[in-house]
């Protein structure tokens, strides 16, 4: 079986995890992935457990990719940059929207060299809008798009964020849809395109709940699901708490303690009561389970995601996998999600070291023979970090 992005090639120039995520899923599907590493590197190289030089966070989002080490203030260096472009297919950034284009290698200079080039800019509020200059992390998104506010609204809880940088994630998943889409078109057109993202654009576009406040119509919403403790655990009961009481009273003998001379508070307590004491009579995770089957209720453990790679179905669709870890043993890494019937994907192989591949890369993408790449070496374009080979 072939990957489906076989024979596509990108530039990855972001760092840290929107565009890096974006650079990731394509490596995974087939693609030829360069990350291009500026000398002071990703800041996601000091984060998580550190393994022959390579940090967890770095390696979960870099793995399989190839990577070259260029300076791009140094002389020479937009000009190995349009080289490496006119061969490329894809091109990945997320800095503010200002700083490729100084750097001289912007979209407008870009499709000068490579009119099929297709761009992928993420960035926290897109290009040419009033904040486009204004920087962003994941956070900022979380606080500005109503995330923050929700969260505690709905739980009566301090303001606090959430604890995944899903801003980046979604910004790096709609970049993949608008890449390819691009691709696509450029069957049609043979032009390329610049795909901007904004992160506050792709986070309120996701968000299932944005309508309620927009329309202010947030009672109209079903009740929130309920986390109950049990003997065995927590679990998530996710349905009505009033059907979830009709359902155990009709099909699992749950008796109502209610009468009919109750006012509605003291009958939704006596009520809540009566599911928490039958709930905790159930001891272990099968007595539950066999009893939500039985009412054809929704429900999950909540699981601390040290134990994920015990979780059944984790552990049957082989969704966490142990690579090299480039040390004489194995990491645990997350598979990317993608099963096709008739093709192949999942991650090709572990994270690379800043400048690993710049002889590799130059001679595959440019016929440079050794001696040229050395030249950059030694003039400064290029960078190679000898640490890792110490370790």
């Amino acid at each position: 079986m072939s990957y489906p992005l076989a024979g596509l090639k990108v530039l990855d120039f972001s760092r840290v995890l929107a565009g890096p995520f974006a650079g990731r899923m394509l490596n995974d599907l087939g693609a030829d992935v360069v990350k291009v590493e500026p000398p002071d590197g990703d800041v996601t190289r000091y984060w998580g457990r550190e393994i022959a030089n390579i940090a967890g966070y770095y390696h979960q989002q870099n793995a399989g990719k190839r990577n070259i080490c260029i300076d791009l203030r140094a002389g020479g260096a937009v000009e190995l940059v349009n080289a490496l472009v006119a061969e490329a297919d894809i091109v990945i950034e997320n800095y503010r929207p200002d700083v490729m284009p100084r750097l001289g290698i912007g979209y407008e200079a870009l499709k000068e060299v490579n009119p099929r080039i297709v761009m992928l800019s993420i960035s926290g509020f897109g290009h040419g809008g009033p904040e486009s200059r204004r920087a962003a992390y994941a956070p900022v998104i979380h606080a500005e798009a109503g995330l923050m506010f929700r969260s505690r609204e709905r739980h009566q809880v301090p303001l606090h964020d959430l604890p995944l940088s899903i801003a980046d994630t979604n910004a790096s998943l709609h970049g993949l849809v608008g890449v390819l889409s691009a691709i696509i078109l450029r069957e049609q057109t043979g032009l390329g395109q610049h795909v901007d993202i904004a992160m506050i654009d792709a986070t309120i576009a996701t968000d299932d709940q944005m309508h309620y406040a927009l329309e202010k119509s947030g009672g109209s919403g079903p009740l929130p699901n309920e986390i109950w403790e049990l003997p065995f655990g927590a679990v998530l009961i996710s349905n009505d708490f009033r059907l979830i009481f009709r359902l155990m009273t009709e099909r699992l003998g749950l008796i109502d303690p209610s009468t009919p001379d109750m006012e509605l508070p003291e009958k939704i307590r006596v009520r809540r009561a009566a599911v928490t004491t039958y709930l905790n009579t159930m001891d272990t995770r099968d007595k539950f389970s066999d009893a939500m089957k039985t009412i054809n209720v929704a429900w999950g453990e909540v699981r601390d995601a040290a134990t994920m790679r015990d979780q059944v179905t984790i552990k049957a669709r082989n969704s966490i996998v142990e690579i090299d870890d480039r040390a004489g043993g194995t990491r645990p890494i997350t598979q990317s999600p993608y099963r096709f019937s008739d093709a192949q994907s999942g991650v090709r192989g572990p994270a690379p070291h800043r400048g690993e591949h710049n002889h590799q890369v130059l001679e595959d993408w440019l016929g440079n023979s050794a001696a040229d790449t050395d030249k950059l070496l030694a003039e400064g374009v290029l960078i190679f970090d000898e640490n890792w080979k110490h370790h």
